[in-house]
């Protein structure tokens, strides 16, 4: 009865990390990416205000902060092209 107790506990924290998991932007090399000063530039460009940026272990650019429309947004983007890959927004 334990072991049933301790396998479902191990089954619902894999699951529930996945959950959090963001997405795979690229697999390219770094050495192609642009750079984090060119792509906050491109990010704000496009209208977005950025309160936190980061690299994800997806291998995106990731911000927090507000879009065109002073909505807050959780945003992905591909760290080679620019491109949103993922956006929350609300």
């Amino acid at each position: 009865m334990q072991v049933r107790h301790l396998v479902l506990a191990a089954t619902t924290l894999c699951l529930g990390s996945a959950a959090f998991a963001g997405p795979q932007c690229t697999e390219a090399p770094k050495s192609s990416w642009l750079s984090e000063e060119a792509m906050k530039q491109k990010i704000a460009a496009d209208g977005y205000t950025v309160d936190k940026f980061k690299v994800t272990s997806g291998n995106c650019y990731e911000i927090y902060g507000k879009d065109k429309e002073g909505k807050r947004a959780e945003v992905y983007f591909n760290p080679v092209d620019g491109s949103v890959v993922k956006a929350k927004q609300g």
